[in-house]
Protein backbone atom coordinates (compact mmCIF):
# COMPACT_ATOMS: atom_id res chain seq x y z
CA UNK A 1 0.00 0.00 0.00
CA UNK A 2 2.99 2.83 0.83
CA UNK A 3 4.39 1.73 -2.19
CA UNK A 4 1.37 1.87 -4.39
CA UNK A 5 0.45 5.64 -2.75
CA UNK A 6 4.37 6.61 -3.49
CA UNK A 7 4.04 5.50 -7.17
CA UNK A 8 0.43 7.38 -7.38
CA UNK A 9 2.36 10.98 -5.99
CA UNK A 10 5.10 10.10 -8.66
CA UNK A 11 3.02 9.52 -11.65
CA UNK A 12 0.85 12.73 -10.44
CA UNK A 13 3.72 14.82 -10.45
CA UNK A 14 5.10 13.61 -13.61
CA UNK A 15 2.75 14.58 -15.55
CA UNK A 16 3.07 18.27 -14.78
CA UNK A 17 5.43 20.73 -16.37
CA UNK A 18 9.03 20.82 -14.86
CA UNK A 19 9.07 17.55 -13.29
CA UNK A 20 11.18 14.40 -14.58
CA UNK A 21 9.43 13.54 -17.40
CA UNK A 22 12.02 10.29 -18.08
CA UNK A 23 13.17 9.43 -15.05
CA UNK A 24 16.20 7.03 -14.65
CA UNK A 25 17.66 6.83 -11.88
CA UNK A 26 15.66 6.31 -8.37
CA UNK A 27 16.71 7.12 -4.66
CA UNK A 28 15.10 5.07 -2.26
CA UNK A 29 14.18 5.66 1.61
CA UNK A 30 12.62 3.67 4.28
CA UNK A 31 12.25 3.22 7.50
CA UNK A 32 13.01 0.54 9.13
CA UNK A 33 9.57 -1.05 9.64
CA UNK A 34 9.89 -1.71 6.19
CA UNK A 35 13.59 -2.99 6.24
CA UNK A 36 12.38 -6.82 6.07
CA UNK A 37 10.28 -6.14 2.85
CA UNK A 38 13.51 -4.24 1.13
CA UNK A 39 13.33 -6.81 -1.67
CA UNK A 40 10.15 -6.89 -1.97
CA UNK A 41 9.82 -3.11 -2.19
CA UNK A 42 12.77 -2.26 -4.74
CA UNK A 43 10.94 -5.87 -6.82
CA UNK A 44 7.36 -3.88 -6.92
CA UNK A 45 8.75 -0.53 -7.67
CA UNK A 46 11.09 -1.89 -10.55
CA UNK A 47 7.92 -3.81 -11.91
CA UNK A 48 5.69 -0.05 -11.62
CA UNK A 49 8.23 2.13 -13.04
CA UNK A 50 9.90 0.15 -16.12
CA UNK A 51 11.48 3.27 -17.44
CA UNK A 52 13.88 3.71 -13.95
CA UNK A 53 16.83 1.88 -14.65
CA UNK A 54 19.00 2.03 -11.49
CA UNK A 55 18.28 2.40 -7.63
CA UNK A 56 19.95 3.78 -4.58
CA UNK A 57 18.84 4.26 -1.34
CA UNK A 58 19.12 2.68 2.18
CA UNK A 59 16.98 2.42 5.61
CA UNK A 60 16.59 4.92 8.48
CA UNK A 61 14.71 5.53 11.52
CA UNK A 62 12.92 8.23 9.94
CA UNK A 63 12.60 9.49 5.77
CA UNK A 64 12.36 13.07 4.55
CA UNK A 65 10.46 14.11 1.79
CA UNK A 66 10.11 17.48 0.79
CA UNK A 67 8.82 19.69 3.41
CA UNK A 68 8.08 16.28 6.05
CA UNK A 69 9.64 13.74 7.79
CA UNK A 70 7.94 10.14 8.96
CA UNK A 71 9.87 9.03 12.11
CA UNK A 72 9.82 6.34 13.93
CA UNK A 73 7.20 5.47 12.05
CA UNK A 74 6.04 3.58 8.27
CA UNK A 75 7.32 5.48 5.49
CA UNK A 76 8.83 5.56 2.51
CA UNK A 77 10.15 8.51 0.00
CA UNK A 78 11.46 8.19 -3.36
CA UNK A 79 12.83 10.74 -5.73
CA UNK A 80 12.98 9.91 -9.58
CA UNK A 81 15.75 11.82 -11.44
CA UNK A 82 15.93 13.23 -14.85
CA UNK A 83 19.77 12.13 -15.13
CA UNK A 84 21.87 11.04 -18.40
CA UNK A 85 23.08 7.71 -17.83
CA UNK A 86 26.68 8.92 -18.46
CA UNK A 87 26.50 11.24 -15.53
CA UNK A 88 26.25 8.96 -12.62
CA UNK A 89 27.09 5.06 -11.77
CA UNK A 90 25.41 3.22 -9.13
CA UNK A 91 28.01 1.35 -7.29
CA UNK A 92 28.05 -1.24 -4.31
CA UNK A 93 30.56 -4.35 -2.87
CA UNK A 94 28.75 -6.49 -6.18
CA UNK A 95 29.45 -3.27 -8.44
CA UNK A 96 32.51 -1.58 -8.25
CA UNK A 97 33.13 1.95 -9.70
CA UNK A 98 34.37 1.56 -13.28
CA UNK A 99 38.15 3.03 -13.38
CA UNK A 100 36.68 4.48 -16.79
CA UNK A 101 34.14 6.39 -14.71
CA UNK A 102 35.24 9.77 -14.04
CA UNK A 103 33.50 10.84 -10.27
CA UNK A 104 33.29 14.30 -9.27
CA UNK A 105 31.52 13.49 -6.04
CA UNK A 106 29.53 10.78 -4.91
CA UNK A 107 26.13 9.85 -2.63
CA UNK A 108 27.53 7.46 -0.03
CA UNK A 109 25.15 4.83 2.03
CA UNK A 110 27.33 2.70 4.48
CA UNK A 111 26.55 -0.23 7.04
CA UNK A 112 27.30 1.01 10.58
CA UNK A 113 29.00 -2.53 11.32
CA UNK A 114 31.56 -2.63 8.40
CA UNK A 115 34.88 -2.75 9.66
CA UNK A 116 37.12 0.23 9.30
CA UNK A 117 34.34 2.04 8.05
CA UNK A 118 35.75 5.57 8.80
CA UNK A 119 39.06 4.15 6.28
CA UNK A 120 36.52 3.18 3.64
CA UNK A 121 34.93 6.22 3.58
CA UNK A 122 38.11 8.27 3.15
CA UNK A 123 39.52 5.98 0.78
CA UNK A 124 36.00 6.25 -1.04
CA UNK A 125 36.38 10.42 -0.89
CA UNK A 126 40.04 9.86 -2.61
CA UNK A 127 38.14 8.19 -5.82
CA UNK A 128 36.69 11.75 -6.59
CA UNK A 129 37.83 14.72 -7.64
CA UNK A 130 36.67 16.81 -5.43
CA UNK A 131 37.17 14.87 -2.22
CA UNK A 132 33.89 14.88 -1.61
CA UNK A 133 31.18 12.85 -0.86
CA UNK A 134 27.58 13.06 1.44
CA UNK A 135 25.16 10.68 2.69
CA UNK A 136 24.73 8.38 5.72
CA UNK A 137 24.65 5.52 7.57
CA UNK A 138 22.32 2.97 7.56
CA UNK A 139 19.70 3.21 11.18
CA UNK A 140 17.70 -0.02 11.80
CA UNK A 141 16.63 -1.41 14.46
CA UNK A 142 15.66 -4.44 12.22
CA UNK A 143 17.39 -5.79 9.52
CA UNK A 144 20.07 -3.37 7.76
CA UNK A 145 19.46 -2.74 3.86
CA UNK A 146 20.88 -1.26 1.00
CA UNK A 147 19.15 -0.71 -2.22
CA UNK A 148 21.93 -0.49 -5.27
CA UNK A 149 20.71 -1.56 -8.78
CA UNK A 150 22.35 -0.87 -11.91
CA UNK A 151 21.79 -3.14 -14.76
CA UNK A 152 23.96 -2.98 -18.05
CA UNK A 153 22.15 -2.51 -20.74
CA UNK A 154 21.32 -5.80 -22.88
CA UNK A 155 22.65 -7.60 -20.03
CA UNK A 156 21.09 -10.81 -18.12
CA UNK A 157 19.91 -9.71 -14.04
CA UNK A 158 22.38 -12.57 -12.25
CA UNK A 159 20.42 -15.51 -10.32
CA UNK A 160 19.60 -14.43 -7.06
CA UNK A 161 20.26 -10.52 -7.73
CA UNK A 162 17.70 -8.85 -5.49
CA UNK A 163 19.80 -5.25 -5.52
CA UNK A 164 19.15 -4.84 -1.58
CA UNK A 165 22.94 -5.79 -0.25
CA UNK A 166 23.94 -5.73 3.77
CA UNK A 167 27.25 -4.74 4.84
CA UNK A 168 29.83 -1.71 3.14
CA UNK A 169 29.70 1.06 1.04
CA UNK A 170 26.61 1.59 -1.95
CA UNK A 171 25.58 4.48 -3.62
CA UNK A 172 25.83 6.88 -6.83
CA UNK A 173 29.02 8.46 -8.20
CA UNK A 174 27.75 11.86 -10.16
CA UNK A 175 30.26 13.06 -13.30
CA UNK A 176 31.57 16.62 -13.74
CA UNK A 177 28.98 17.23 -15.29
CA UNK A 178 26.44 17.24 -12.37
CA UNK A 179 26.95 19.58 -10.06
CA UNK A 180 26.35 19.92 -6.23
CA UNK A 181 26.37 22.79 -3.67
CA UNK A 182 26.66 20.74 0.00
CA UNK A 183 26.68 22.21 3.45
CA UNK A 184 27.18 20.16 6.57
CA UNK A 185 25.29 21.68 9.72
CA UNK A 186 26.80 20.99 13.47
CA UNK A 187 24.52 19.88 16.09
CA UNK A 188 26.31 20.39 19.22
CA UNK A 189 28.12 23.36 20.93
CA UNK A 190 31.21 23.71 23.22
CA UNK A 191 30.79 24.16 26.77
CA UNK A 192 34.39 24.89 27.32
CA UNK A 193 37.53 26.30 25.54
CA UNK A 194 39.39 24.61 22.53
CA UNK A 195 42.41 23.04 24.09
CA UNK A 196 45.08 20.76 22.55
CA UNK A 197 45.63 16.95 22.88
CA UNK A 198 49.45 16.78 24.52
CA UNK A 199 49.18 13.18 25.33
CA UNK A 200 46.94 10.43 23.87
CA UNK A 201 47.10 6.86 22.99
CA UNK A 202 44.42 4.95 20.84
CA UNK A 203 41.10 6.26 21.94
CA UNK A 204 42.50 7.93 25.32
CA UNK A 205 43.23 11.31 26.02
CA UNK A 206 45.63 12.06 28.49
CA UNK A 207 46.22 15.10 28.83
CA UNK A 208 44.64 18.51 27.28
CA UNK A 209 47.18 21.54 27.88
CA UNK A 210 49.86 19.67 29.52
CA UNK A 211 46.77 19.03 32.18
CA UNK A 212 45.69 15.59 32.99
CA UNK A 213 42.33 15.42 30.92
CA UNK A 214 39.88 13.60 33.63
CA UNK A 215 40.92 16.76 35.82
CA UNK A 216 40.22 19.35 32.87
CA UNK A 217 36.82 17.18 31.87
CA UNK A 218 35.62 17.49 35.92
CA UNK A 219 36.51 21.04 36.43
CA UNK A 220 34.54 22.29 33.14
CA UNK A 221 31.52 20.42 33.78
CA UNK A 222 31.93 21.68 37.83
CA UNK A 223 31.37 17.78 39.13
CA UNK A 224 33.75 15.98 41.45
CA UNK A 225 34.20 12.34 41.39
CA UNK A 226 33.50 12.37 45.42
CA UNK A 227 29.72 12.86 44.10
CA UNK A 228 30.12 10.03 41.81
CA UNK A 229 26.18 10.14 40.33
CA UNK A 230 26.11 13.69 39.50
CA UNK A 231 29.59 13.14 37.89
CA UNK A 232 28.14 10.59 35.67
CA UNK A 233 25.05 12.17 34.66
CA UNK A 234 27.09 15.36 33.43
CA UNK A 235 29.70 12.98 32.05
CA UNK A 236 27.34 11.28 30.13
CA UNK A 237 25.70 14.35 28.55
CA UNK A 238 28.60 15.29 27.33
CA UNK A 239 30.82 15.04 24.29
CA UNK A 240 34.04 16.06 22.71
CA UNK A 241 34.37 18.18 19.42
CA UNK A 242 37.74 16.99 17.36
CA UNK A 243 39.74 18.97 14.85
CA UNK A 244 43.11 18.55 13.32
CA UNK A 245 45.92 21.70 12.81
CA UNK A 246 44.76 23.55 10.39
CA UNK A 247 40.83 22.86 10.83
CA UNK A 248 38.39 25.25 11.61
CA UNK A 249 37.60 24.22 14.97
CA UNK A 250 35.94 26.08 17.49
CA UNK A 251 34.86 29.72 15.39
CA UNK A 252 35.46 33.58 17.12
CA UNK A 253 31.15 33.27 17.61
CA UNK A 254 31.78 30.06 19.78
CA UNK A 255 29.72 27.45 17.45
CA UNK A 256 31.62 24.95 15.90
CA UNK A 257 33.25 24.74 12.30
CA UNK A 258 32.62 22.53 9.45
CA UNK A 259 35.45 20.40 10.57
CA UNK A 260 34.79 19.27 13.76
CA UNK A 261 33.80 15.76 14.47
CA UNK A 262 31.38 15.19 17.50
CA UNK A 263 32.38 12.11 19.21
CA UNK A 264 30.54 10.15 22.67
CA UNK A 265 32.85 10.13 25.86
CA UNK A 266 33.15 6.18 26.21
CA UNK A 267 34.97 5.98 29.65
CA UNK A 268 37.18 7.41 31.75
CA UNK A 269 40.46 6.59 33.72
CA UNK A 270 40.48 7.46 36.96
CA UNK A 271 44.12 6.09 37.58
CA UNK A 272 46.36 7.63 35.14
CA UNK A 273 43.25 10.76 34.46
CA UNK A 274 42.67 9.58 31.21
CA UNK A 275 39.07 10.17 29.20
CA UNK A 276 38.15 7.50 26.12
CA UNK A 277 36.36 8.95 23.24
CA UNK A 278 34.47 6.59 20.31
CA UNK A 279 37.51 7.21 17.75
CA UNK A 280 41.45 6.90 17.73
CA UNK A 281 42.76 10.57 18.77
CA UNK A 282 46.24 11.64 18.44
CA UNK A 283 48.50 14.17 20.28
CA UNK A 284 47.91 17.34 18.24
CA UNK A 285 44.46 17.58 17.49
CA UNK A 286 42.47 20.28 19.28
CA UNK A 287 39.47 18.91 21.60
CA UNK A 288 36.64 21.06 23.18
CA UNK A 289 33.79 19.65 25.38
CA UNK A 290 30.18 19.83 24.20
CA UNK A 291 26.49 19.25 24.56
CA UNK A 292 24.06 18.90 22.27
CA UNK A 293 22.27 22.14 22.16
CA UNK A 294 19.02 23.23 20.50
CA UNK A 295 19.46 26.39 19.76
CA UNK A 296 22.91 26.04 18.34
CA UNK A 297 21.48 23.69 15.59
CA UNK A 298 18.58 25.87 14.84
CA UNK A 299 20.95 28.70 14.32
CA UNK A 300 23.80 26.68 11.88
CA UNK A 301 20.95 24.94 9.98
CA UNK A 302 19.27 28.49 8.94
CA UNK A 303 23.15 29.38 8.20
CA UNK A 304 23.56 26.62 5.83
CA UNK A 305 20.32 26.96 4.15
CA UNK A 306 21.02 30.65 4.05
CA UNK A 307 24.32 29.83 2.29
CA UNK A 308 23.32 27.76 -0.46
CA UNK A 309 20.44 30.47 -1.31
CA UNK A 310 22.94 33.21 -1.18
CA UNK A 311 25.05 31.31 -3.40
CA UNK A 312 22.60 30.33 -6.51
CA UNK A 313 20.68 33.82 -6.53
CA UNK A 314 21.93 36.29 -8.68
CA UNK A 315 23.20 39.76 -7.34
CA UNK A 316 20.75 41.29 -9.36
CA UNK A 317 17.15 39.78 -9.36
CA UNK A 318 14.37 41.60 -11.21
CA UNK A 319 11.68 42.07 -9.47
CA UNK A 320 8.97 39.77 -10.55
CA UNK A 321 12.27 36.96 -9.41
CA UNK A 322 12.30 38.84 -6.13
CA UNK A 323 8.78 38.56 -5.02
CA UNK A 324 9.21 34.66 -6.25
CA UNK A 325 11.95 33.49 -4.01
CA UNK A 326 11.12 36.02 -1.00
CA UNK A 327 7.25 34.51 -1.45
CA UNK A 328 5.66 32.91 1.89
CA UNK A 329 6.69 29.16 2.76
CA UNK A 330 3.20 28.31 1.00
CA UNK A 331 3.90 30.38 -1.98
CA UNK A 332 7.23 29.30 -2.22
CA UNK A 333 8.39 27.29 -5.58
CA UNK A 334 10.93 26.13 -7.04
CA UNK A 335 12.70 29.05 -9.63
CA UNK A 336 15.07 29.05 -11.87
CA UNK A 337 16.82 31.86 -10.38
CA UNK A 338 18.36 28.97 -7.98
CA UNK A 339 18.54 26.49 -10.59
CA UNK A 340 18.06 24.16 -8.06
CA UNK A 341 16.94 20.70 -9.76
CA UNK A 342 16.28 18.78 -6.13
CA UNK A 343 17.88 18.08 -2.96
CA UNK A 344 18.86 15.35 0.05
CA UNK A 345 19.63 16.09 2.91
CA UNK A 346 20.37 13.42 5.58
CA UNK A 347 20.12 14.37 9.16
CA UNK A 348 20.79 12.31 12.31
CA UNK A 349 18.51 10.33 13.90
CA UNK A 350 19.08 12.36 17.32
CA UNK A 351 17.90 14.91 15.52
CA UNK A 352 14.31 13.63 14.49
CA UNK A 353 11.40 13.78 16.00
CA UNK A 354 10.72 16.42 18.32
CA UNK A 355 14.15 17.76 18.95
CA UNK A 356 13.58 20.66 16.69
CA UNK A 357 9.91 21.98 18.72
CA UNK A 358 7.65 20.51 16.66
CA UNK A 359 6.46 18.63 13.65
CA UNK A 360 9.10 18.56 10.85
CA UNK A 361 9.84 21.62 11.87
CA UNK A 362 14.03 21.07 10.21
CA UNK A 363 12.51 20.00 6.87
CA UNK A 364 10.12 23.17 7.18
CA UNK A 365 13.09 25.55 7.45
CA UNK A 366 14.54 23.91 4.40
CA UNK A 367 12.21 24.54 2.49
CA UNK A 368 11.46 27.96 3.58
CA UNK A 369 14.96 28.35 2.68
CA UNK A 370 15.02 26.87 -0.62
CA UNK A 371 11.55 26.71 -1.88
CA UNK A 372 9.29 23.92 -2.56
CA UNK A 373 12.47 21.85 -4.37
CA UNK A 374 12.27 18.15 -4.46
CA UNK A 375 13.56 16.67 -1.45
CA UNK A 376 14.50 13.20 -0.26
CA UNK A 377 16.62 11.96 2.55
CA UNK A 378 16.65 9.84 5.90
CA UNK A 379 17.31 10.10 9.38
CA UNK A 380 20.95 7.79 10.10
CA UNK A 381 23.12 6.46 12.65
CA UNK A 382 25.90 8.65 11.20
CA UNK A 383 26.33 11.39 8.21
CA UNK A 384 29.14 11.12 5.96
CA UNK A 385 30.46 14.52 4.33
CA UNK A 386 33.71 15.55 2.68
CA UNK A 387 35.42 12.03 3.97
CA UNK A 388 34.32 11.92 7.09
CA UNK A 389 31.76 10.51 8.97
CA UNK A 390 29.94 12.94 11.84
CA UNK A 391 27.41 12.99 14.35
CA UNK A 392 24.23 14.96 15.38
CA UNK A 393 24.75 16.78 11.82
CA UNK A 394 22.78 17.31 9.41
CA UNK A 395 24.22 17.37 5.54
CA UNK A 396 22.52 19.21 3.40
CA UNK A 397 22.92 18.72 -0.75
CA UNK A 398 21.32 20.51 -3.76
CA UNK A 399 21.57 19.37 -7.43
CA UNK A 400 22.63 22.66 -9.47
CA UNK A 401 22.80 21.61 -12.99
CA UNK A 402 22.62 24.99 -14.64
CA UNK A 403 21.08 23.69 -17.59
CA UNK A 404 17.39 21.99 -18.15
CA UNK A 405 19.21 18.40 -19.21
CA UNK A 406 18.07 17.17 -15.51
CA UNK A 407 15.05 17.63 -13.59
CA UNK A 408 13.64 15.82 -10.57
CA UNK A 409 10.30 14.10 -8.60
CA UNK A 410 9.97 13.44 -5.06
Amino acid sequence: MAAGLVIAQLRAQMSLAGHAAKPRLGLLYITDYYADEAAAILAHLREELPMVKDWSGTVGVGVAANNAEYFDEPGMALMLCDIPQDQYRVFSGAQVLPSSFVAQSALVHADPQTPELAELIAEMAGRTRSNYLFGGLTASRHQSAQFAWQQPEGAPVAQGYTGVFRGGLSGVAWSPELQILSRVTQGCAPISKERQITEAEGHVVYQLDGMPALDVLLADLNVSLSEPQAALRAVRATLVGLSSPGQQGVGRTGSFGVDVLVRHIVGLDPARKGVAIADRVEAGQKLAFCQRNLQAAKADLRRICAEIREELEPETLSLETAHALAASEAEATPHPARRIAGAVYVSCSGRGGPHFGGPSAELQWIRHALGDVPLVGFFASGEIAHRHLYGYTGVLTVFTTPDESASLSS
